[in-house]
């Protein structure tokens, strides 16, 4: 998504001379990390591709969103040595981590090491700076967070469930992984459910490693049937309506890879409190205590707790959603990440 914002970019367009290439070699979630005779086609075919526009073009810089780890990371390994010996200026964007986790033995140290000699890269958060910092000087990073085309708010969209006297209603819109919290917010909701505390929670996201079987399963077993509601993937407007007719945002994800999850900016932009935790960038998007909570990860008491104090009190979740949503026009929107990453395109051009 953040690699088309870039691509239609019109002030990317109106300051530099861009050719693109497409590194992508999983289209479909299930595919991601998994290797096949297709991949390396793929792989070889991308390979081609960027030998060819090194021949015919002389590029003041090469700009690819590096894979931090797994099987990504070796197929980017490959464009970066074809890179470096057409001696071109190199900057990466990160929009994943694991570089650190992944200096497991002298091998991929020393492709880490190879890989980030001589080159700039672009990090979502400064929280994210440590995964990179055995290998990168500070010097050599940029920050650069994300940023979202902006949906017009309406103020009457947002207002069901806003008394005390009506439920609640939850949304965790994510694809449906137990590392982005499904059972952790399932048993924080069974645990509201034991107190008598009315509400509804909304899963919305494609099934993954968490089906659907087993979501129906684990929701009978909790007894949340009349609380808990699963209504798949939805897209555009549709999910635009989830957001719209939501309360309260929660995102309990521990997802080893997240970085700066871009759902956290969508529930921003509708005025919604978030719940979350700590992992990669999200602070920088949820400032606890004032745009809605922090807990800890697979903390599930804390999480039914910050639940129920969003529960009780609708003035608290109007007066952080706004600050969110405030938060956002400030930071987060497109535009302002179309300025910022060009300012740092130009600077990393200009860096000897």
């Amino acid at each position: 998504m953040v690699g088309k914002f870039i691509k239609d970019s019109r002030a990317i367009q109106e300051k530099f001379v861009c050719d693109y290439i497409n590194l992508t070699t999983s289209f479909r979630l299930t595919r991601i990390g998994k290797g096949s005779l297709g991949k390396l086609w793929v792989v070889l075919r991308i390979l081609a591709n960027v030998g060819t526009a090194l021949l015919k073009e002389r590029y003041d810089l090469c700009y690819i969103t590096l894979t931090a780890k797994g099987a990504g990371f070796y197929k980017d390994f490959l464009i970066v040595l074809l890179l470096k010996l057409f001696r071109k200026k190199i900057v990466y964007h990160f929009h994943n981590k694991g570089v650190r986790g992944n200096s497991t033995n002298f091998l991929k140290r020393a492709m880490y090491r190879f890989t980030f000699k001589n080159t700039q890269s672009i990090l979502l958060a400064p929280q994210l700076y440590s995964d990179i910092s055995k290998y990168v000087a500070k010097d050599d990073v940029f920050f650069c967070p994300n940023g979202m085309p902006d949906i017009e708010f309406e103020q009457a969209g947002n207002t069901m469930g806003t008394a005390i006297s009506s439920p609640c209603k939850f949304l965790f819109l994510s694809n449906m992984m137990e590392e982005k919290g499904v059972y952790v917010l399932l048993d924080a909701c069974a645990v509201l459910l034991k107190k008598s505390i009315r509400f509804e929670c909304h899963f919305v996201g494609a099934w993954s490693d968490v089906s659907e079987a087993d979501f129906d399963n684990y929701v009978v077993m909790k007894k949340l049937q009349q609380f808990v509601f699963a209504h798949g993937a939805q897209y555009g407007d549709e999910k635009l309506s989830f957001l719209k007719n939501a309360n309260v945002f929660v995102f309990p994800t521990f997802y080893h890879n997240e970085a700066f999850p871009l759902v956290n900016l969508e529930a921003m932009q509708q005025e919604l409190p978030i719940i979350s935790t700590p992992e990669g960038g999200i602070p920088e998007m949820v400032s606890d205590g004032q745009t809605g909570f922090l807990v800890d990860q697979r903390n599930v008491e804390a999480l039914a707790a910050k639940m129920e104090v969003l529960i009780e009190n609708p003035s608290l979740r109007k007066k952080m959603g706004r600050a969110g949503r405030e938060l956002y026009l400030n930071q987060f929107t497109l535009v302002k990440f179309e300025r910022r990453l060009k300012a740092i395109l130009e600077e990393a051009i200009a860096k000897n």
